[in-house]
């Protein structure tokens, strides 16, 4: 046998030993963690978009994806713990749902990636440096978009005509919230109403609230999303109907508490993105070279059970605008 051939043999042996070698070692399965202040039943629509959007990414939890779903039932005070065990298990990438679940995240994380499926303002929150440039370990969507503010109210003028005085519940211990309520107030301006911001640090501050509504005569209340109204959403929900107040919120979750309407970025569409900033992730692309996206999907939803418990009539042309109607 010739040197040249006897060579050629050894190195197609050793180019099929590597090969047996790679295919006996077991490919690196993904880990992802889900963190959620929410129910799995509250949120199974979105994290079956979620699944779905790693469904087109080519990923099959179980096969070449795992996802470890944390859900706090929305008591808050298991969301740190649930981050930081996500940590101890070596996630690759944490996927957040607003941010309540961001924030314990972002302080167990270190250098562990987190993709926000859904957060307010990131940049005002202090998140992400700016939405172009995240900047960090952050990156995702964000459910806002500047004609929101402008859009709710605009809905509620539409349902109540004589509609004259709006009040707004934010809580000013969450940043970013008075940068919202500017918009708010710069949106109600064009349309002739004028803004009652009402303040809340806990769950024992809504009976007080309702009352200074009342007296104050505003027909119509809009809630700037945070921990306190979000996690006490049905009791929100009944004060209002109490008062016959008219309500709006940019977060499905109230309407299924029975608030007359929410206006906001579709839940499900969300998610489903969510899951190509983690396959990019995965892939290699770092966190602050992939911009945060804004919401391209809106949904109208509209509480006519609640409607009429406050003796409300939505006139048909709100109704004809509605993706969905509760009755």
């Amino acid at each position: 046998m010739n040197k040249r051939l006897l060579g050629y043999l050894i190195f197609t042996l050793v180019v099929a030993a590597v090969h047996t070698t790679e295919a006996q070692q077991p490919k690196k399965i993904s880990r992802i963690g889900f963190l959620s202040v929410g129910s799995a039943a509250s949120m199974s629509e979105r994290v079956e978009a979620f699944r779905r959007g790693l469904r087109e990414q080519g990923y099959t939890e179980g096969q070449n994806i795992l996802v470890e779903y944390r859900y706090a039932e929305d008591k808050l005070d298991r969301l740190r713990e649930f981050a930081k065990e996500l940590v101890r298990l070596k996630v690759d990438v944490i996927v957040t749902g607003g941010p309540v679940a961001t924030r314990p995240a972002k302080e167990a994380a270190g250098a562990i990636p987190i993709v926000l499926a859904y957060e307010a303002d990131p940049v005002r929150t202090g998140l992400v440096t700016s939405l172009a440039r995240p900047g960090g370990n952050i990156t995702g969507l964000t459910s806002n978009a500047e004609e929101l503010n402008g859009k709710r109210l605009e809905l509620l003028k539409e349902a109540i005509p004589e509609l004259s005085r709006v009040a707004v519940i934010r809580n000013s211990g969450m940043s970013g919230t008075e940068g919202a309520l500017k918009d708010v107030e710069l949106a109600a301006q064009s349309l002739g109403l004028r803004i009652h911001a009402l303040e809340i640090s806990g769950p024992n501050d809504l009976e007080g609230i309702f009352q200074v509504v009342k007296k104050g005569g505003a027909r119509a209340l809009m809630t700037i999303g945070d921990p306190v109204t979000f996690t006490h959403r049905k009791r929100v929900i009944d004060l209002a109907i109490k008062n016959r107040v008219a309500t709006i919120h940019g977060q499905i979750p109230f309407a299924e508490a029975g608030g007359l309407m929410v206006y906001g970025p579709n839940d499900a569409d969300m998610y489903r993105r969510a899951a190509t900033f983690v396959d990019k992730i995965l892939k290699g692309v770092k966190p602050a070279d992939l911009p945060v996206e804004r919401p391209v999907k809106f949904d109208l939803i509209i509480n006519l059970k609640t409607a009429e418990r406050i003796s409300l009539t939505v006139p048909p042309n709100v109704l004809a605008r509605a993706d969905k109607v509760i009755r």
